[in-house]
């Protein structure tokens, strides 16, 4: 009786430890969250060996109080803190263009206000204080979509700009076609903040539609498909190569 115990009791123990690799090992590929798994700034692709490191760039100043709305000439000073979300700075009736100048060549977005106005608004807000400048793609999965929106850290994909803003959820049977810019969160309802992602190929038909639609790419998408040659799907993410977002720039019409 007493050994009969002591195999029940390691049986037990057998089925637990083989549940709980069950539910660790469970593709995390589909998920588009803005806290990183990584707690380095250096990488090393599974796949083809490479290292690549994915800096932060300088902080910028810090605004406590209330977020004033930036200049729209671009000329407002590089900010990367922010104690409050920012109030309504875009205006109704305008649409938002928005030109994204990186290290691989120029993508260009339409932003969808009618949407999600309140993350076009942030999107704006956060452009024309330059948060995204120098902000490299730190998260690329080859046939899904590039990860960019960080540049607080502590490490590239764990930052924030300091706030949340709410859901502005889409409907319809697929809202993630190729081109789409989505914002990321950390799978919690209302916990967007500064990082997003652009689907690639048919990378969105995987996704719920718990991530916020707010643009989609008018131009530039053959730089879309090449960034997104450079990650490493065995490691859920990890850039094989530095590719970096120099600039956003704003356009109304």
């Amino acid at each position: 009786m007493r050994q009969l115990r002591s195999l029940g009791f390691l049986l037990g123990a057998l089925l637990v430890v083989a549940l709980l690799i069950s539910v660790l090992s469970k593709d995390k590929s589909s998920e588009v969250s803005s806290t990183a798994a990584s707690t380095s700034t250096t990488a090393t692709s599974t796949t083809t060996g490479d290292t690549v490191e994915v800096p932060l760039p300088a902080a910028g100043a810090s605004i406590t109080g209330a977020t004033p709305c930036p200049k729209a000439d671009g000329s407002s000073e590089r900010t990367t803190s922010f104690e409050q979300a920012p109030p309504t700075c875009i205006k109704t009736g305008v649409t938002y263009t928005a030109t994204l100048d990186t290290t691989a060549g120029t993508i260009v977005i339409a932003l969808d206000a009618e949407a999600a106005p309140k993350t076009v608004n942030n999107f704006v807000v956060l452009s024309r204080y330059h948060f995204y400048d120098d902000v490299a793609f730190h998260r690329i999965i080859p046939g899904f979509m590039n990860q960019a929106g960080d540049p607080v850290g502590p490490t590239p994909g764990a930052g924030r700009p300091g706030y949340t803003i709410p859901d502005e959820l889409p409907s319809g049977a697929s809202p993630y076609p190729a081109g789409t810019l989505a914002m990321a969160n950390t799978g919690q309802p209302d916990s967007g903040g500064s990082q997003w992602f652009i689907v690639v190929d048919k990378g969105g038909d995987q996704l719920t539609p718990t991530y916020t639609v707010f643009g989609h790419v008018t131009a530039g998408q053959d730089i879309v498909d090449e960034i997104n040659q450079h990650g490493d799907a065995a490691t859920n993410g990890t850039p094989t190569k530095l590719i970096t977002i120099t600039s956003v720039t704003i356009s109304e019409g």
